[in-house]
């Protein structure tokens, strides 16, 4: 009776804010308002609106006047790097002479996030045109940010794509009540990440504007990528971010009910607060690291190519509205075309190793190829993910991975060596817990103590950030996951981008990226995938070998028959297991004579500890299999 009433709470509460869309009343009041009080200080009267130099813009306006129609010149930046790629994005910020486009799928409160924030506000004050349109399920959480970001400048301009119920924060109840009475709309996200300045340079790719993605979270950090392409590609960059900016789902903040509403509250706010960061130093020490030549050439110039032929591909925003038509799909359709004409290897780096169908499809044609092309996949264990949900089906799908896809698979360690020393090189230490936003900035490079910190850490104005919180460990100390989404084929042109290669990115999502043709690129992305394969980064997943003969052919005869089930499938010894390497081996293959002798079986689910999210995990690999396409 309880849930009948529940659910029938649900169901009203949809059909009511279904109907609550604001009058254009309401609008316009509200654009009055903003229009009278917003922040009009102009920092800079110069003509160059006071750009900061930038070897990478400059890089950029040189490969654009190199290039010809027939003969396109880029200069293209492999961004592995969390701290160069943080320190990428401000200098540019900083450079920018015209104009800065943000595109993102999750925009939080914390340090980065403000960060980020605090210097686009900065260039907008002094006359740069700046526009950000954010993906509403995870981004600004906290409506009274956005109504201060209203009135923070008048060259700055931010929209929030698809809002549920036309609010800017979703509740649970609404959130609910999203599910049931829209969900395929509510389900249909913008999952893009570009940040253009100047139509010149851009930077895509798997980071979105959260600690986790720059190795500043104290708990749990991403092993992620970007590019930055500067040159011609840039131009397909600002007309995909244009046809995002006037779709009809990017929608104005006077728009939102509850900004809005918080608007017409209060027509008179205070300013844009000054910086308040957790970890000061840790900042200056970026910001600093921003506008020193030196550091920039040595970690983002030197490292550079220079490369002809780049594409920038996106899917439209009408994906989620015409899914059959082929030009919304278009990054989609690109992808799958580059993965089909292999003939050689494919490596393909994903956090979640669940294939759409058409992927299926794609990966059993080429395994069925005489000689088939070898498939390398680096993704998640369930001790390294946050999704344990879309691990389980992973889990799952195992045998068919192996087997009928010839897929060799490595899943990360929770405290991989490599994704350690990243963490290491992005962070600067305070040697007490000094919350101080005006400190003196670090000498960059200088490495001091610091205070750890927690899981949950308060935001813009007090506010938390929502925090996906992965299976807890036998093992002790800081973890990391993989987020980065990198295809590379036949070591001859290469992919780093937004897309996972799983039904909601073939689908439900909007996605992006950059394929570039050049075999030097694509050797560096090689290697650094194929470095998180190691065995002191990840395990080896492989058939499972029987301890009793007899015993063990009939648990696996059971187990390849419940595999097959789409519900009830409860068999728990599964045809394929993680493998560790043991000491004084040198790394193989599963399908070398020597494995057994030099890999040792490590479980089903290695370090994880016992705990709910592990039996859901079973759980979902049992009875949830069909709902694989929306995790």
């Amino acid at each position: 009776m309880r849930l009948r009433c529940g659910l029938f709470v649900i169901v009203l509460l949809a059909v009511l804010l279904q109907g609550c869309t604001l009058t254009r009343a309401r609008i316009q009041k509200a654009d009055t308002i903003v229009a009278a009080s917003v922040d009009q200080q102009l920092t800079c009267h110069s003509p160059d609106h006071c750009a900061t130099p930038s070897p990478l813009l400059d890089a950029a306006d040189q490969a654009l006047a190199h290039s010809t129609p027939d003969k396109p010149e880029h200069i293209v930046t492999l961004l592995d790097d969390s701290e160069a790629a943080l320190v990428a994005r401000i200098n540019l910020i900083r450079a920018a002479r015209q104009s800065i486009d943000v595109q993102t799928y999750i925009w939080d409160e914390d340090d980065t996030g403000e960060l980020v924030l605090n210097e686009l506000i900065a260039a907008a004050r002094r006359g740069i045109n700046v526009r950000i349109v954010a993906d509403q399920l995870f981004s600004f959480e906290d409506p009274v940010v956005l109504e201060k970001l209203s009135r923070a400048s008048p060259n700055l301009q931010v929209r929030i794509y698809n809002p549920t119920f036309q609010n800017s924060r979703t509740p649970p109840l609404e959130f609910a009540a999203g599910l049931v009475c829209c969900f395929i709309k509510f389900n249909q996200r913008m999952h893009n990440k570009l940040l253009l300045v100047d139509d010149a340079i851009g930077i895509t790719g798997g980071r979105n504007y959260q600690d986790r993605y720059f190795n500043w979270d104290n708990d749990y950090d991403y092993v992620d990528r970007d590019v930055m392409v500067g040159g011609p590609a840039a131009q397909a960059m600002a007309s995909s971010f244009e046809l995002f900016w006037n779709h009809k789902r990017s929608v104005p903040l006077t728009h939102l009910r509850d900004v809005n509403r918080l608007i017409l509250r209060d027509p008179n706010p205070p300013p844009w607060p000054a910086p308040h960061y957790a970890n000061p130093s840790r900042v200056a020490s970026a910001q600093a690291e921003a506008e020193d030549s030196e550091w920039l050439t040595e970690h983002l110039i030197e490292p550079s190519l220079v490369i002809s032929k780049v594409e920038y591909f996106s899917d439209r925003p009408g994906k989620t509205e015409n899914p059959d038509k082929r030009d919304a799909r278009e990054f989609t359709m690109r992808l799958m075309r580059l993965v089909t004409d292999a003939k050689q290897e494919v490596v393909l780096q994903t956090p979640y190793l669940v294939m759409s169908s058409r992927a299926r499809r794609l990966f059993k044609k080429l395994h069925n190829e005489a000689p088939p092309p070898k498939i390398i996949v680096s993704t998640n264990s369930l001790a390294s993910t946050d999704a344990f949900a879309v691990y389980a089906v992973s889990y799952k799908r195992r045998r068919t991975y192996l087997t009928k896809y010839g897929f060799d698979i490595y899943e990360m360690k929770p405290h991989a060596e490599i994704a350690n020393a990243a963490y290491e090189q992005a962070n600067v230490y305070d040697e007490e817990d000094d919350d101080d936003a005006t400190s003196e900035p670090a000498t960059p490079g200088l490495k001091h103590k610091r205070a750890p910190g927690t899981e949950r850490r308060p935001g813009l104005f007090g506010s938390n950030g929502r925090r996906n919180r992965p299976a807890p460990l036998i093992s002790a100390g800081r973890r990391f996951g993989l987020h980065a989404k990198s295809i590379v084929v036949d070591n001859d042109l290469a992919m780093v981008g937004t897309h996972n290669f799983d039904p909601r990115s073939d689908h439900y999502n909007t996605e992006a990226g950059v394929i570039i043709y050049d075999q030097r690129f694509a050797s560096q992305l090689r290697e650094s995938i194929m470095q998180s394969t190691l065995p002191e980064n990840a395990w080896v997943i492989a058939e499972r070998k029987p301890v009793i003969p007899v015993l063990g052919n009939i648990s696996l005869a059971i187990s390849n028959v419940s595999a097959k089930l789409p519900f009830f499938d409860i068999w728990p010894f599964r045809y394929a297991t993680s493998y560790d390497i043991k000491p004084g081996c040198a790394p193989l293959l599963p399908t070398d004579p020597n494995f057994e002798n030099c890999y040792a079986p490590a479980g089903d689910f290695p370090d994880v500890d016992i705990s709910p999210k592990l039996i859901y995990t079973r759980f979902i690999t049992a009875f949830g299999a069909g709902v694989q396409g929306v995790l």
